[in-house]
């Protein structure tokens, strides 16, 4: 008989490769090597099983905010308390340029997990950022970057969780109409130059594109592409998909309407064929529905709504058929009727499930106090999610449970100005949106961080608005909140070097 040797150092290897930016180590010194054990005796662990444990390192990058000389835009980074609590580490945010003068300081330094730090830019054309967080602050890790535009071409709050470098994205509801002005960002973290690859969809198919292959993004930097650019048709609606041929990137779409402001358009949640857009405003005036079926048979879907007090099926809009390889939308209108709602997309009963992206383009407002933000399908909460840069009585965070009842931890922070954390259980019941004010921290003043944590029941599905009105426009931002992946699933293996030979 023979036994291999295993080579620990090779798992680990392999480990921290399936998770991209999440650099997988032990709860123990982080300048330590990588290991794969749990908290109990190593040699005691048997073969195949598994513990969770905090990662030790988080990359995120931040689009280019605005090219208006009126933006001012604000950083707001933040840890939660973990398991990791009180051991050392750093986080900061650098520009995305070759100038090393530029890097000289961090943006936005993080120092402890629980208290949230920002940092405000107010000159025009500011690079986009990378940002790296390691040790006790890398679990969870998060940065809001929010941008006030007061006047002019763009006018608007634009919001945006800084998102984790990946290989491939989604972006339904993008747009090169003629009032649209659509911009692809995409940020290089690495070393490396990374190449990419953009194809857009609309009502018909693929579109050709004139400049869409081999998309070069220097090394830890950045380059953004006009829509309009790429095709020649005006297409009101679009679905764009970028995958990376080498490297890795962060990518975000820039909606600026001429007539209903801008936000950013986030990535949607993967392909499936059932989703969820928790948080549909209750003074929401018009919302757009655009989906895209990745596959290669057509999707039918039920849609439904969340709302306050049990699930309803909006009038004229039961079911919806997207087919494959198609952008489909869909007017909804004022669907939530004044309540608070969340969209539900679930397969159809009478044929076979596939896959699909989709995304929500929200209005509020009317005529031109018209403002826009984006709410695309958002994976469930597994562990925590957090979302930075809340403001007393301007966020309003949206809670989904669609199937089961559920009960979730909220935690608020302490504020940028000091106070202490505050947190409460809230139970959502099944089929229903709560919409709530997060509690404010208690004695503080400034930014604070939301964090919600499953307790006990059903998935449960998150979303942030932060509503910042000027000048009578309901301006605003919704971020989603999928899972902050803060812990990472670790074999447990029994050390045996020991080869036995026939």
């Amino acid at each position: 008989m023979n036994r291999s040797i295993i080579s620990l150092a090779g798992a680990t290897a392999a480990l921290a490769a399936l998770t991209g930016a999440a650099v997988l180590t032990g709860a123990g010194d982080p300048a330590a090597a990588p290991v794969l054990t749990g908290a109990g005796d190593p040699a005691a662990a048997p073969v195949g099983s598994a513990a969770r444990q905090p990662v030790q390192r988080s990359a995120l990058v931040c689009p280019a905010p605005s090219a208006s000389e009126l933006a001012s835009t604000t950083y707001t980074s933040f840890t939660p308390k973990g398991a990791q609590t009180g051991k050392q580490g750093t986080a900061r945010l650098l520009p995305a340029t070759g100038d090393a003068s530029a890097k000289a300081k961090a943006l936005a330094p993080l120092t402890e997990p629980g208290v949230p730090v920002t940092a405000k830019v107010e000159k025009a054309d500011s690079p986009a950022l990378i940002g790296t967080a390691e040790g006790g602050l890398a679990p969870g890790w998060s940065v809001q970057q929010t941008t006030v535009v007061g006047a002019g071409p763009g006018r608007a709050v634009l919001g945006t969780s800084c998102v984790a470098p990946d290989s491939e994205f989604w972006f339904p509801a993008a747009s090169t109409a003629a009032d649209r002005q659509d911009f692809l960002h995409l940020v290089n973290p690495d070393d490396l130059d990374a190449v990419v690859d953009v194809e857009l969809f609309g009502k018909d198919g693929a579109l050709k594109a004139t400049t869409g292959d081999g998309v070069s993004v220097p090394s830890q930097g950045s380059t953004s592409i006009l829509l309009s650019t790429l095709i020649t048709e005006k297409v009101p609606d679009l679905t764009v998909h970028v995958t990376v041929r080498s490297g890795r990137v962060g990518a975000a779409v820039q909606a600026v309407d001429g007539k209903a402001g801008a936000d950013w358009l986030p990535a949607a949640a993967d392909p499936a064929p059932s989703l969820v857009f928790p948080g549909i405003p209750a003074d929401a005036t018009s919302v757009q529905l655009v989906a895209y079926a990745t596959g290669q048979d057509d999707a039918d879907l039920k849609v439904r709504l969340a709302a306050p007090t049990g699930s309803i099926t909006p009038a004229g809009h039961e079911t919806l058929h997207v087919k494959s390889g198609m952008t489909t939308t869909i007017e909804l209108g004022d669907v939530t009727k004044g309540e608070a709602g969340s969209l539900l997309l679930t397969a159809s009963d009478a044929h076979a499930a596939a896959p699909i992206v989709a995304a929500l383009r929200v209005t509020r407002g009317t005529g031109a106090k018209q403002e826009t933000a984006f709410l695309p399908a958002t994976p469930k909460i597994d562990e925590r999610a957090t979302v930075a840069d809340n403001r007393i009585k301007a966020s309003t965070l949206s809670l989904v449970a669609p199937d089961k009842e559920a009960v979730v931890k909220v935690t608020t922070s302490a504020a940028t100005d000091g106070g202490a954390p505050v947190s409460k259980n809230v139970t959502i019941k099944a089929g229903t949106t709560l919409a709530m004010e997060p509690p404010a921290p208690s004695s503080g003043k400034g930014a604070f961080a939301v964090t919600v944590e499953p307790v006990s029941g059903g998935p449960v599905y998150a979303s942030r608005m932060l509503s910042l009105p000027l000048n009578g426009i309901p301006m605003f931002t919704i971020q989603p909140m999928p899972d902050d992946r803060g812990t990472v699933v670790v074999p447990k293996v029994q050390p045996d070097l020991t080869i036995l030979d026939d």
